[in-house]
């Protein structure tokens, strides 16, 4: 099974969607001829040309909105922002039409787009360039929002998101570019390609002690700080990786709750209506009874991202942060 990069699983999905549906274009800032910012779509426009890899100004406003019309025309658009951040400038298209098109015709017109880019802090680009939107954009019904924390995940939720008939944005941490995990080829699957159902949360690791829930970049800090928690503290620690925000898998959520009865939350986003607050909202109303102490979180500190290198860091959800937290719970096995 070959090791590859999160960036290489994507391009795979994207090179191969673009081979099974001549709907699917490819478009954004860069991603023709300079292979994209964070080289995403290495080699695709000297493969398929430029009428499926295209070029778009610098205007998010201008080029998501030329592709949510074209979604409703039956192209099936996949559009590429340098920075998640940049969304901003495009909210009406995203979320004033691209997630109530649906409704708004009596069923009658799909959406279905795919914007995707990456999302999050830690590369010490400043304030605006380093926001973790999952939590506004799952506010918003009619849209789906994916967060691949591997390069196996990356590739079989891209496939789906490219498929689904509603407008779905999958956010990609920019950390993750680069980290690489094994993914199988075609030949090596009985169905023949790696395609993944989106709501379907993943159990990264199996504990009894206490449920770590998390998502993106954070699962893979979960892991670790897992093994830490297991080596020098004896904790026997559970960590599920939720994969897409929404559709939110609800049931794997409450059944490692049920399971291991204590629960640490880690998230990304700031804790000020983040996605850990709506998830401990579930668990309180579903499986209070279960818990055998209060529900915790770690999360990006509230505050806008510093621009520093030695600074950056300590703002986001870590290792450290994780088994301090951990230790905090006083959890008795």
């Amino acid at each position: 099974m070959p090791l590859i990069t999160y960036r290489q699983a994507l391009n795979e999905a994207l090179a191969e969607e673009i081979e099974r549906d001549e709907n699917v274009v490819l478009i954004g800032e860069e991603v023709a001829e300079y292979n994209g910012a964070y080289k995403v779509t290495e080699g695709l426009w000297a493969k398929y040309g430029d009428k499926r890899v295209v070029d778009a100004p610098i205007s998010e406003a201008g080029f998501i909105g030329m592709g949510v019309g074209a979604s409703m025309l039956g192209v099936r658009p996949v559009m590429e922002l340098m920075f998640w951040s940049f969304a901003y400038v495009a909210m009406d298209q995203m979320i004033n039409n691209a997630a109530t098109v649906r409704y708004m015709s009596g069923g009658l017109i799909n959406c279905p787009i795919v914007v995707r880019g990456p999302a999050n802090g830690g590369t010490n680009v400043g304030a605006t360039h380093s926001h973790t939107p999952e939590n506004l954009f799952a506010s918003m019904p009619g849209l789906k929002v994916v967060v691949p924390a591997t390069a196996y995940d990356a590739k079989g939720l891209m496939k789906a998101a490219i498929r689904d008939d509603d407008p779905v944005y999958v956010m990609e941490n920019t950390l993750l570019y680069g980290e690489k995990w094994e993914v199988p080829t075609n030949d090596e699957l009985e169905e023949g390609e790696l395609v993944i159902p989106l709501g379907v949360a993943d159990l990264k690791r199996e504990g009894t002690d206490l449920s770590i829930i998390a998502h993106g970049r954070c699962v893979i800090e979960s892991l670790k700080a897992a093994e830490v928690l297991k080596h020098d503290h004896g904790l026997d620690v559970e960590v599920l990786d939720l994969r897409s925000i929404r559709p939110l898998d609800e049931d794997a959520i409450l059944a490692t709750v049920r399971k291991t009865n204590n629960v640490l939350l880690v998230d990304e986003n700031r804790p000020f209506c983040g996605v850990s607050s709506m998830i401990a909202t579930i668990i309180q109303e579903k499986a209070f009874d279960d818990l055998d102490g209060p529900i915790m979180r770690v999360n990006t500190i509230d505050a806008p991202a510093i621009y520093s290198p030695g600074v950056e860091p300590h703002q986001l959800p870590n290792v450290d942060r994780i088994v301090a937290k951990v230790l905090d719970m006083q959890i008795s096995k």
